[in-house]
């Protein structure tokens, strides 16, 4: 058993839906959430950029004295995660890897990706789908607008559908897609949006969903979970005169209350 926090690191508010299945799959883990807010968006930022701020983010995290960290950034896994994994001594997981095997595993060919501009220029996700599944066809689409949307609490008025149903529209055009690939935390704000534009029976896949049991049997297999109840959570902002309050208050109540200011 390790009573240690499990330490999340988003460039936003996006990873509060991360942060909000890995209580629901991992409800007795303390917590401490980093969103670098000063420094967001990320998905316009070269690969130089978001590997330092990534690099920030995590000595933070270390600094807490926390047992793992998740990288709960698209923007960030696909383009700092497997660096920084070499830099530092503690088990680091991103969202791709474990949605990758989800996709494997339910034999999916015909896969859709909605991502961040520097994500999808990073090819991360169809190569590592490709790596696992040599035969699937993968269709990428850029949406520069949705994270920020999100972190403006725009995610279910009548710019969100305008915007969504612009960037679905070659999506939509697929006869054979079977699953959409949010791969961007943010983007799971849109999920009610995303179905009623889709209305078929293309599995909508949530990044945080598939990494919160991931990280629950990572946990479980290197006897790092915590037994104890009463888990405690810390949320850190390295700017906190943004609207992150308004937009997770909505998912995780008065958890969110008491937002601390983390000098990095």
């Amino acid at each position: 058993m390790d009573k240690r926090a499990i330490g999340i690191f988003d460039s936003g508010v996006g990873g509060i839906v991360v942060f909000k299945e890995i209580l629901k799959n991992n409800p007795n883990e303390n917590i401490i959430y980093l969103g670098d807010t000063r420094s967001f968006p990320y998905g316009s930022k070269s690969k130089e950029s978001i590997v330092e701020l990534t690099k920030k983010g995590i000595e933070f995290l270390i600094s807490k004295n926390v047992k793992e960290i998740v990288i709960a950034c698209g923007t960030a896994t696909s383009q700092a995660l497997d660096e920084v994994k070499k830099l530092y001594d503690i088990p680091i997981i991103g969202i791709i890897n474990s949605t990758v095997e989800y996709v494997k595993q339910k034999k999916f060919k015909n896969i859709g990706v909605m991502a961040t501009v520097g994500t999808i220029r990073s090819d991360a996700w169809k190569n590592s789908i490709l790596k696992q599944i040599p035969n699937a066809n993968v269709t990428n689409k850029a949406c520069a607008l949705l994270a920020p949307m999100a972190e403006e609490g725009w995610i279910d008025n009548e710019i969100a559908v305008l915007t969504i149903r612009e960037y679905l529209k070659e999506l939509k055009e697929i006869k054979d897609l079977e699953a959409l690939i949010l791969g961007c935390t943010h983007y799971p704000l849109f999920k009610n949006v995303i179905e009623n534009e889709l209305k078929n029976n293309v599995e909508i896949i949530d990044t945080g969903e598939i990494l919160s049991k991931a990280l629950r049997k990572d946990l479980l297999s290197k006897n790092l979970d915590n037994k104890e109840l009463n888990p405690n959570y810390q949320i850190y902002l390295t700017d906190t005169e943004t609207n992150f309050k308004n937009v997770a208050s909505k998912l995780l109540g008065n958890i969110v209350e008491n937002l601390k200011l983390a000098k990095i």
